[in-house]
């Protein structure tokens, strides 16, 4: 809206077009200065909330992307698109029929908001976690109850990962309450209410796939006031201390990792596996005299000999592996 006059002001206007040092010519083409205001959708967020949203849900991403990567076993990028205030009518009819919809609550806000997954990410998800490879093109359709399972136990775990992006901003508790696939059944405010769309693009192996998080502006609107740039950089500035760095050092060195040795592998028939009994022996495809290989997580990083430390099997570290698994790990 434009700025308001004073009485005064109005009085020297109205002065200086009655003694012509201004025209009426000169008021109208001032009047051109106006900005379109669509009352229907009035925007509810300002540019530094949605951008303040817009770093929120970047460090989600890097959460998610990993969270995804470790689950399935494969590389995972992610990254925000776009974040857009629109009416939620507007959002719910821009969805496609099936998708994956999760409502979730965000206590101690009141209410309920969105996330959204799209079908081609569902199922590539459903696949690699079932032991594909996600590389097959799905037909747009209903999810059968065993992949309906799979993707509630992934967009549950996903919702609290959406929880602890907000740490550093508000803290939130969140949780997933339900599960739809029809946009029609999730009307969880009034259709000309505003909501703001984040969209995030998931990238797995060579496949691609969407996310998109609606906030309504009703549930958000008691912590909008924390949503600026200058709360947000302070919160950054904060992490880069010394203090934080070695805070998250410490974290990192107690994170638990699984740690497993690799004796050697066989392939041997159903038949011969049938007819195993006690006694038998199976040749395995590694030599006594050459080092196991010792891995960390999913990756080789240390080459070890088999031994025993007291009455326990051990393995006792021979070399430090430089090429290949620092770069994996």
């Amino acid at each position: 809206m434009g700025e308001v006059l004073s009485q005064a002001e109005i009085d020297a206007l109205l002065s200086a077009i009655s003694e012509g040092v201004m025209d009426e010519e000169t008021i109208k083409s001032g009047s051109n200065k106006v900005k379109v205001y669509d009352f229907r959708r009035p925007n509810k967020f300002s540019k530094g909330q949605l951008n303040s949203l817009f770093n929120i849900h970047d460090n989600f991403g890097r959460a998610l992307a990993t969270f995804l990567a470790g689950n399935m076993h494969t590389a995972v990028e992610s990254k925000v698109l776009s974040t857009e205030q629109v009416t939620y009518d507007e959002f719910i009819r821009s969805l496609p029929y099936p998708t994956i919809l999760g409502i979730f609550s965000m206590a101690p806000l009141e209410g309920n908001s969105l996330l959204e997954i799209s079908p081609s990410l569902a199922f590539i998800m459903i696949e690699r976690l079932l032991g594909g490879q996600g590389s097959e093109k799905f037909r747009n359709r209903d999810l059968t109850e065993i992949e309906r399972k799979i993707i509630h136990g992934r967009l549950s775990k996903i919702v609290n990962l959406f929880g602890e992006a907000w740490g550093e901003i508000f803290e939130l508790h969140t949780e997933l309450t339900d599960m739809e696939t029809n946009p029609q059944f999730t009307q969880i405010v009034a259709p000309n209410e505003m909501v703001v769309v984040i969209t995030m693009e998931i990238i797995i192996g060579e496949q691609t796939g969407r996310i998109n998080v609606c906030l309504p502006y009703i549930v958000m609107k008691p912590i909008l006031d924390k949503l600026n740039n200058l709360l947000l950089f302070s919160q950054e500035g904060k992490s880069n201390s010394p203090q934080e760095k070695e805070l998250q050092m410490r974290k990192i060195e107690w994170t638990k990792v699984p740690m497993k040795v690799v004796i050697g592998s066989a392939q041997i028939t159903v038949q011969e596996l049938t007819n195993l009994e006690y006694g038998d022996v199976i040749p395995l495809d590694q030599p006594i005299k050459e080092p196991l290989d010792v891995y960390v997580g999913d990756f080789p990083k240390f080459k070890g000999i088999p031994g025993l430390s007291g009455s326990r099997m051990a393995v006792k570290i021979t070399d430090v592996l430089t090429e290949g698994g620092n770069n994996n790990g």
